[in-house]
Protein backbone atom coordinates (compact mmCIF):
# COMPACT_ATOMS: atom_id res chain seq x y z
CA UNK A 1 0.00 0.00 0.00
CA UNK A 2 1.35 3.81 -0.89
CA UNK A 3 -0.08 6.12 1.46
CA UNK A 4 -0.40 9.59 1.66
CA UNK A 5 -1.97 12.37 3.41
CA UNK A 6 -5.31 11.72 2.04
CA UNK A 7 -5.31 8.44 2.81
CA UNK A 8 -8.08 7.11 5.18
CA UNK A 9 -7.01 6.01 8.09
CA UNK A 10 -8.92 3.19 8.30
CA UNK A 11 -8.02 1.87 4.99
CA UNK A 12 -4.46 1.60 6.23
CA UNK A 13 -5.52 -0.70 9.12
CA UNK A 14 -6.98 -2.98 6.90
CA UNK A 15 -4.28 -3.11 4.45
CA UNK A 16 -2.07 -4.04 7.83
CA UNK A 17 -3.24 -4.01 11.59
CA UNK A 18 0.16 -4.06 12.43
CA UNK A 19 0.38 -0.32 11.28
CA UNK A 20 -1.87 0.48 14.55
CA UNK A 21 1.48 0.49 16.82
CA UNK A 22 2.74 3.23 14.47
CA UNK A 23 -0.61 5.46 15.14
CA UNK A 24 -0.41 4.60 18.76
CA UNK A 25 3.03 5.66 18.89
CA UNK A 26 2.75 9.11 17.42
CA UNK A 27 -0.71 9.22 19.93
CA UNK A 28 -3.39 8.41 17.73
CA UNK A 29 -5.93 5.15 18.95
CA UNK A 30 -7.20 4.52 16.07
CA UNK A 31 -9.04 1.77 16.83
CA UNK A 32 -11.35 3.24 19.45
CA UNK A 33 -12.03 6.45 17.44
CA UNK A 34 -14.83 6.43 14.78
CA UNK A 35 -13.36 8.88 12.57
CA UNK A 36 -11.00 6.50 11.87
CA UNK A 37 -13.50 5.50 9.33
CA UNK A 38 -13.35 8.71 7.44
CA UNK A 39 -10.97 10.95 8.56
CA UNK A 40 -7.48 11.64 6.43
CA UNK A 41 -4.51 10.98 8.02
CA UNK A 42 -3.63 14.99 7.13
CA UNK A 43 -7.43 15.61 8.96
CA UNK A 44 -6.49 13.16 12.32
CA UNK A 45 -2.69 14.76 12.65
CA UNK A 46 -3.67 18.37 12.97
CA UNK A 47 -6.44 17.36 15.25
CA UNK A 48 -3.53 15.41 17.47
CA UNK A 49 -1.68 18.38 16.44
CA UNK A 50 1.34 16.04 15.37
CA UNK A 51 2.89 16.06 11.66
CA UNK A 52 1.01 14.21 8.99
CA UNK A 53 4.24 14.36 6.20
CA UNK A 54 6.26 11.90 9.17
CA UNK A 55 3.21 10.03 9.74
CA UNK A 56 2.83 9.69 5.92
CA UNK A 57 7.00 8.53 5.68
CA UNK A 58 6.42 6.01 8.80
CA UNK A 59 3.56 4.34 7.36
CA UNK A 60 5.44 4.37 4.25
CA UNK A 61 8.61 2.98 5.40
CA UNK A 62 6.72 0.03 6.68
CA UNK A 63 5.13 -0.60 3.98
CA UNK A 64 8.57 -0.50 2.06
CA UNK A 65 7.36 2.36 -0.16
Amino acid sequence: MFVTLDTIILDVLRADMRTMDIFAEAGMHCMGCSGAAFESIAEAAAVHGISAETLVDRLNAFFGN
